[in-house]
């Protein structure tokens, strides 16, 4: 207090590098729904199938992999057919590489609302990975409705129990997509040729992940090199719990849970740390 009894501020930064600062997000949740229900129109507004590209995307997608990789690489599906073991692998792994891709830029796509008004900077990743998990629940519902015609009508796939693990595995992906988005967007503030380099890496990196083939098509010495890949299990194990097929087993989601929290942290940390400064050289 001031001798006059008038109180003083003193306005400075309390947050920890550590800190996801979970309750100011909360206080901002109605900026977090508004910033979903933007990124949902303004992306499809000016399209002429507008969200129904939703759907033509993953079904467009799969005929071409059946093509390339089913009838002329000829790579093993484990038994499950064609179109059931490429839309599961397309719509987990669209999910992730969307998510990833949009995050990644959040401090040079936003750099002028950062720089006039101040919330949680972590919204903005989070938006993105809520408005891209609305596009994940149209395209699981496809998956669902092709897997739905063979469990009537053939005896090719057999869902399990674990289907009910399906909430952590998206969980999982988006956590991952959320800490590596974070790094990315971070580093790219000072060094903007890294945007080129994610792009391809994330192309390269989808043919390191089950997505177009079953671990159990992989020789024996190499699967090891693929299981090192958190998002492997997260796709085997969705493929064993839906369709009855993969390799997957408890330690390796654990391995993948264990690393993708550590990611999270890191990817916290730098998010934490550039947000203080971020203006001065993006």
């Amino acid at each position: 207090m001031t001798k006059d009894n008038q109180p003083t501020y003193y306005i400075h930064s309390k947050q920890s590098v550590f800190s996801l600062n979970l309750k100011e997000v909360w206080d901002y949740r109605d900026l977090l729904l508004m910033l979903v229900k933007k990124d949902f129109i303004t992306f499809y507004k000016q399209t002429v199938l507008g969200p129904l590209w939703f759907i033509v995307q993953p079904l467009l997608t799969t005929v071409i992999y059946i093509i390339l990789f089913g009838n002329i690489a000829k790579l093993s599906t484990d038994g499950v057919p064609q179109v059931l073991f490429y839309l599961s692998g397309i719509t987990v792994w669209n999910y992730f590489s969307e998510s990833l891709t949009k995050t990644s830029s959040v401090f040079t796509t936003n750099a002028g609302m950062f720089g006039k008004v101040y919330f949680p900077r972590l919204i903005m990743p989070l938006s993105i990975v809520a408005s891209s998990l609305m596009k994940f629940a149209v395209q699981f519902g496809i998956f669902a409705v092709v897997l739905l015609y063979f469990v009537i009508f053939t005896d090719e796939v057999h869902p399990n129990i674990w289907m009910l693990f399906t909430p952590v595995l998206i969980l999982l992906m988006a956590m991952f997509a959320l800490g590596m988005g974070m790094i990315f967007s971070s580093l790219t503030t000072k060094y903007k040729d890294l945007t080129f380099l994610l792009t391809f890496g994330i192309q390269l990196f989808m043919y390191i992940t089950p997505v177009v083939y079953p671990i159990s098509a992989l020789p024996e010495k190499f699967r090891f090199l693929v299981y090192m890949n958190p998002l492997s299990s997260i796709f085997e194990c969705f493929r064993y719990a839906f369709l009855g097929s993969g390799s997957f087993d408890l330690m390796s989601i654990l391995w993948s849970s264990i690393f993708i929290t550590f990611i999270l942290v890191i990817g916290t940390v730098i998010f934490n740390k550039v947000e203080k400064s971020f203006m001065d050289t993006v």
